[in-house]
């Protein structure tokens, strides 16, 4: 049996998940042997401002607790046994002036091998993990919302025909007081410009660990679709609660409770630009995508 492994190294988070490959009657399905979410927020030292000067850098006490942290998830990916890994750092780890000496320093020092990636590879991983999802003749607009950066994609009848990054996320949001208006601004325009009459009302598809928690909160079940005035009406609940009040009385993670706002009116606001109502939630995130990545090489090797 085949065991996998995915890092997500993310701007408020981090993430290992390693994974059995089941193969049975034509049917292969991922199952889940360990999961680690650690909630490191790098992009609190990147994205952070001191005076007028972001500090672009990761800083000594992250650094420390970020090399502890991959010190452990490579004992575990050697305690599994795990035949193939990949890891993925995205948004705070490629804008930190320091990224690459700390992803070179955990391959000298613990043989792990992880890659900063842009923002059109991350999407492309997180293609693979919402293939299945789509369907024939129909128009979909995939929204990803990370601590850093939002990733746009407009599939048309299951293919992709334009993508965008944006320098936009949840923890940026929170943790930067220059103005991010320019970039909102554009954010609109390109989902005004490119979710065209012609492809028709677009479903939107939303991933990334705000959202689920917005689905989860807002009552719906399982594999329906979240819409956008119960999405909305989600939002103002959590506002109405003080940040301790979603801390203690919602049991929100604290690294979640503070970020969950600002990254829910992301995905409202492109819903409304892409003039959709309805958003489908696979609870799909960077990962899924690296273990359908990973399936995928193997089986090209054993074919």
């Amino acid at each position: 049996m085949r065991k996998l492994a995915a890092i997500d190294i993310g701007s408020n988070a981090i993430r290992l998940q390693v994974s059995s490959v089941i193969s049975y009657e034509e049917k292969t399905t991922f199952k889940k042997l360990e999961y680690v979410r650690f909630p490191l927020r790098l992009g609190q030292d990147v994205f952070g401002d001191n005076e007028d000067e972001p500090s672009h850098r990761i800083g000594a006490t992250s650094s420390a607790k970020f090399l502890k942290l991959m010190k452990a998830f490579k004992l575990l990916i050697d305690l599994y046994e795990v035949d193939d890994y990949m890891g993925c750092a995205t948004s705070a780890m490629r804008e930190a002036e320091n990224g690459h000496q700390l992803i070179a320093q955990v391959r000298d020092e613990y043989g792990l091998e992880l890659e900063i990636i842009d923002g059109d590879a991350e999407a492309e991983i997180l293609n693979n993990a919402l293939k299945s999802f789509l369907e024939e003749n129909k128009t979909y607009l995939h929204i990803d919302v990370g601590g850093g950066s939002t990733e746009l994609n407009l599939y048309v009848n299951k293919e992709k025909v334009v993508a965008h990054s944006f320098p936009i996320g949840s923890v940026r949001k929170l943790n930067t007081r220059k103005s991010l208006e320019q970039v909102w601004n554009e954010m609109g325009q390109w989902v005004k410009e490119n979710v065209k009459k012609n492809y028709g009302t677009p479903i939107a598809i939303g991933t990334g660990g705000n959202i689920n928690k917005i689905f989860d909160l807002s009552g719906t079940k399982n594999g329906k679709i979240l819409t956008l005035n119960k999405l909305i009406s989600t939002r103002d609940f959590l506002a109405s609660h003080t940040l301790e009040e979603r801390i203690n009385k919602l049991q929100l993670n604290p690294d979640r409770a503070d970020v969950i706002i600002p990254a829910s009116n992301i995905y409202i606001s492109a819903m409304q630009w892409a003039r959709t109502s309805k958003i489908l939630v696979p609870k799909l995130g960077l990962k899924d995508g690296v273990m359908q990545m990973l399936y995928e090489k193997h089986q090209l090797k054993v074919s």
